[in-house]
């Protein structure tokens, strides 16, 4: 089998792939991308909806070696990011291999390379199986990969319209329509807020205790969290949060036990920076929900008994990580939950020239971090 040959091997060209590449370019270290969908930044450029913004000041989003426009307001949307990253890709020229996914990776011991089974189904002649050989292999396929929707009883009978956060873009053709938003993270809590701004009957579902938190909240808690421990932020945070929206019980959010930002690092589960959907809860044009029983055509009942029709439905249930089934190599850097196993700072570097970016849970912040770091251990290990 013929092999093409790449000092580092890249699965992916989100803003992890695309960071990593990069970096990998200012050391003169020669690469190849792999990218299975037909773009590069696709859950930005393609499965994104249209209200997005960054949920952190500019100065925490930025890529390696290349800042922010001066012009960029604070908080920046979907459609400049794009644009950032597309100029980030021609700045760089980063130039992914379209279409190629990504079916085995494994580590020769022989030969010391890991080599990569790709089918690319960009190929004129169809279907085509392609090989790759590399020293160094860089997962970059990142937190969101796969949409999932979870498993309720009876949702194959639903008889309205049925979608991923992935497939909304924004809440226009919803108007008068009843509808229910299932889950209640950043994306749910926005989506739900475009759809009542958008004049749509809307209902969101929250099953578990959250953390509600303002962008200037956050901003403060990043900025304290370079010289104080996470508990005291946490304490901060929880007191500014209490003051800012009361008790949100009576409207069935409840706050967890643990702090906002011990529970973002220890479980990835981030607080929901509100942008006014808590407002909208509060006057009753969001109704709150516990979780589903189970679903009977339009008719869905929850847990407490409630039973109500709706025309859509929309999952804003998150990602899974597909690596497991692909990445075979390596039994020391990622669990079978695609998150790494090391604890960070450590969580970047495996073994045998294994490496991941992205999966830190400190996003773009992250991202850049995680690039820089292997970039500088592969240079190290050239030498």
């Amino acid at each position: 089998m013929e092999e093409q040959a790449a000092e580092v091997i890249i699965v992916g060209s989100g803003p992890s792939g695309l960071a990593t590449a990069a970096c990998l370019k200012v050391h003169s270290i020669p690469y190849v991308i792999l990218e299975r969908e037909d773009c590069f930044a696709s859950l930005w450029k393609k499965y994104s909806y249209d209200r997005l913004h960054l949920h952190l000041a500019k100065q925490f989003c930025d890529l390696p070696h290349m800042p922010f426009p001066p012009s960029y307001p604070s908080f920046i949307s979907k459609n400049l990011f794009v644009k950032y990253l597309d100029d980030y890709v021609s700045h760089f020229k980063i130039i992914p291999l379209y279409r190629r996914s990504v079916e085995l990776a494994n580590y020769d011991e022989a030969s010391r390379k890991w080599i990569v089974k790709v089918m690319n189904y960009g190929s004129t002649s169809g279907k085509v199986e392609e090989y790759y050989s590399g020293r160094f292999l860089v997962v970059a396929s990142g937190e969101a990969s796969n949409p999932f929707t979870p498993d309720i009883d009876g949702l194959s009978t639903f008889t309205g319209k049925v979608i991923h956060s992935t497939q909304f873009k924004n809440g226009k053709s919803y108007s008068d329509k009843n509808v229910l938003v299932v889950g209640s993270g950043n994306s749910g809590m926005e989506i739900a807020l475009d759809l009542a701004n958008h004049g749509a009957n809307t209902s969101i579902v929250v099953r578990s205790p959250l953390h509600v938190l303002t962008k200037e909240m956050v901003y403060l808690a990043l900025v304290l969290l370079k010289y104080m421990a996470v508990g005291i932020v946490d304490l901060l945070m929880v007191m500014l949060s209490k003051l800012v929206y009361g008790d949100l019980s009576k409207y069935g959010i409840m706050r967890p036990k643990e702090g906002p930002f011990f529970m973002k690092l220890a479980y990835g589960k981030y607080p929901v920076f509100d942008v006014g959907t808590i407002e909208k809860i509060k006057s009753g044009e969001i109704e709150v929900l516990p979780g589903i029983e189970s679903i009977r055509g339009k008719e869905v009942l929850f847990v407490n008994g409630q039973s109500d029709s709706f025309d859509s439905i929309i999952f804003c249930t998150g990602f899974k990580r597909s690596t497991d089934m692909w990445l075979k190599g390596d039994d020391y850097l990622l669990g079978e939950d695609g998150i790494p196993k090391p604890s960070f700072p450590d969580h970047w570097k495996g073994k045998n020239g294994l490496y991941c970016v992205g999966l830190s849970r400190r996003g773009l912040y992250g991202i850049n971090a995680d690039a820089r770091n292997i970039a500088d251990d592969i240079k190290f290990s050239l030498l």
